[in-house]
């Protein structure tokens, strides 16, 4: 062979290997084309007076860094407790207002509280063991006078009431997790012979105590002999087998609302070591038996002491799952979650307003929200689902609901609305799913709440609390969302 041939055949192999490289090249440019992830694009929705529950354009993250007025930086790895639920609490003038609805019309307010994706997503509630202060008269389930064994123990009265609303709620979740207290125990339990422990004597708001009846905050109005201890845990007993007849499960029930209140309502004041003492010897065991568990509460005092005697005493602690906080026991979270780190902590009561449902009540309601998940809470409650409208109780006291219930006019017919708080529970319990986890953040925006789903995506609620727009950047990684909150709104943002 030649020297000419030699080199034209070195040119052509030289040829073939630059046009291989070539080819290599562009399939690695076209392979990392393909495998780069898109852009991240979250869903969003906000809330302001004036128009509630609005869809936004969904936002696109961009690289880098973007100018905003404010930051949040989300970090996926700061996780903190993990979320439980969501929901309200089943009264009889709840129901008692609903049912002046017509069917297709009370259907559609229960699919949207508690179909599962659709509006509100409650799964987790609560129910009184007898009346409350929203029921619609004084009741318990056995009001004869030294029935020790219970024989005329009977809820005729819940499945004219309570039972259909819980019925009505398992059509659209039939998961529905239940958790009852009593307010007060039938009044032959009680020294003072009355299911209120205070007077009132207001108009046509009477509930009939006399003077020497009253019962005092730090006392123990219940009779604390063994008979009426152990008669009382048969009472719980009665309660949990009755209702699981009717198909309704009740998974935690816990001895008292709120124990230290003397009120003029259904109500009754224990102490802490009373607690105890009914906890670890009676109520404890019989519950145990009846594979129910045991909640501490409700604590509406900021004194931690009263937490800690019942989880520090060998016999009631043992049996304490959760322990619920409302009205100023959140004050007591922050030591108690520290403490006792593991321990189920639950808002068990949204506070309750003035029965006006203003937007400023629902600004004090996401403060509410953001202050009990702040301190450790798993789960957080509603109080009154639905009332007519000016939400006045039996015994005259006006409070706020998810739902309000009008009469139009002098007419037979009545119609409903969502009020500003019932959006608020909705920008947190409609996308965070259970088992999530909230998220520490970072940033210099600290008006808002995250949460990673067990599914990976993300919720993040914010507040702008500003009368202008506030441009805020979200900051997620290496992709940062910058998000326009309008002025006076909540927002919340799904990054899947």
């Amino acid at each position: 062979m030649n020297i000419a041939m030699i080199m034209i055949m070195k040119r052509r192999t030289s040829l073939v290997r630059r046009l291989r490289a070539s080819a290599l090249a562009g399939a690695a440019l076209l392979l990392a084309a393909c495998t780069e992830k898109a852009p991240l694009t979250a869903e969003w929705v906000s809330t302001t007076e004036e128009a509630p529950w609005q869809a936004q354009a969904p936002v696109k993250a961009t690289k880098g860094q973007v100018e905003s007025d404010l930051k949040i930086i989300v970090d996926t790895t700061a996780t903190e407790q993990s979320v439980e639920g969501f929901g309200s609490c089943f009264n009889e003038l709840g129901w008692l207002s609903l049912m002046l609805l017509e069917d297709s019309d009370r259907q559609a307010v229960m699919s949207e509280l508690f179909s599962p994706g659709k509006g509100a997503d409650f799964n987790l509630c609560r129910l009184p063991i007898g009346a409350n202060d929203f029921a619609r008269n004084w009741y318990s389930f056995d009001e004869t006078p030294g029935d020790f064994a219970m024989k005329d123990f009977s809820i005729a009265r819940d499945k004219e009431m309570l039972i259909p609303f819980i019925h009505n709620a398992q059509k659209y979740r039939p998961d529905l997790k239940l958790w009852a207290s009593p307010w007060s125990p039938p009044v032959w339990m009680k020294h003072n012979k009355h299911y209120a422990s205070v007077p009132l004597h207001k108009g046509r708001f009477d509930n009939g105590m006399k003077k020497g009846q009253e019962g005092h905050e730090g006392s123990d109005m219940f009779i604390r002999q063994k008979p009426y201890l152990e008669a009382y845990a048969l009472y719980f007993s009665k309660f949990i087998q009755a209702y699981r007849n009717e198909g309704i499960r009740i998974s935690a029930v816990m001895p008292q609302n709120e124990f230290n209140s003397a009120q003029p309502f259904p109500s009754c004041c224990w102490t802490a070591a009373g607690l105890a003492d009914f906890i670890g010897h009676y109520l404890g065991p019989a519950m145990k038996k009846e594979g129910v568990q045991l909640m501490f509460g409700t604590m509406e005092r900021p004194n931690e002491a009263l937490v800690d005697t019942i989880l520090t005493d060998p016999e009631a602690g043992k049996y304490i799952h959760t322990v619920g906080f409302q009205w100023a026991g959140k004050e007591a979270l922050p030591g108690i979650h520290k403490r006792y780190p593991s321990l189920h902590l639950w808002q068990t009561e949204q506070e309750c307003g003035d029965g006006r449902n203003s937007w400023e009540e629902a600004v004090q309601a996401w403060n509410l929200m953001k202050e009990y998940f702040d301190s450790g809470v798993s789960a957080y409650m509603y109080w009154n689902t639905s009332l007519l409208e000016g939400g006045t109780s039996t015994w005259g006291w006006s409070q706020n609901s998810l739902v309000v219930v009008r009469q139009e006019g002098n007419s037979a017919h009545f119609t409903y609305s969502y009020t500003p708080e019932y959006y608020v529970m909705k920008h947190l319990s409609h996308y965070v799913r259970p088992g999530a986890r909230k998220l520490r953040l970072g940033g210099d925006f600290e008006d808002a709440l995250a949460f990673r789903n067990p599914d990976g995506s993300l919720v993040i609620a914010m507040r702008n609390s500003d009368a202008l727009v506030l441009h805020l950047s979200l900051q997620i990684g290496k992709e940062t969302f910058l998000l326009p909150l309008p002025a006076y709104s909540l927002s919340t943002v799904l990054v899947p």
